[in-house]
């Protein structure tokens, strides 16, 4: 007999707007492992402040299942769709999951002296250390006297991370 863990792969999939933490219970509700990467944000009304969680990609979960539960995911309420390259579902690279999981546990804010980088925008760079050791992204800009903001492509969409510099490299 086959492991089925083996089988089972990440997938993005399009849900129905403001109705990805329904449509996470109700995927959890039937057995299915899905993630729904949230962020807290500080949100501003007229008269109070008040924090609140959102999804990182609007309209965005992930599933990780064998084809045999594609089915099951498409005929939960609010499902819209897979994403999909030429009709097949597109699989998500664990490797990418697991940068959208440190990017929203990331916690390392310190600052620390480092060398002065000569980056271009766009230019590739590599975290040297920390949760998100060995993830290759994209110079945006530096942000501050010790600080910089690289892009982590997820999804097709990109994820900006607020860094130290000195926790950079350029790829060769």
């Amino acid at each position: 007999m086959t492991d089925i863990k083996e089988n089972k792969k990440w997938f993005a999939v399009y849900v129905k707007s403001r109705c990805e933490k329904k449509v996470s219970k109700q995927l959890d509700d039937i057995g299915i492992e899905s993630f729904l990467p949230l962020i807290t944000r500080v949100k501003q009304w007229s008269d109070r402040k008040k924090k609140v969680e959102e999804p990182l990609f609007r309209s965005y979960i992930f599933v990780n299942i064998t084809l045999a539960d594609y089915y099951n995911v498409l005929n939960v309420a609010n499902v819209v769709k897979f994403i999909t390259f030429e009709k097949k579902p597109v699989v998500v690279p664990e490797n990418q999951i697991t940068a959208i999981k440190k990017y929203i546990c990331d916690t390392d804010l310190h600052e620390i002296e480092c060398d002065d980088l000569d980056l271009k925008e766009g230019e590739l760079v590599r975290i040297k250390t920390g949760q998100m050791k060995d993830l290759i992204g994209r110079f945006v800009k530096i942000n501050g006297k010790h600080r910089v903001v690289i892009d982590i492509e997820a999804v097709g969409q990109s994820l900006p991370i607020n860094i130290a510099r000195s926790n950079i490299e350029a790829v060769k």
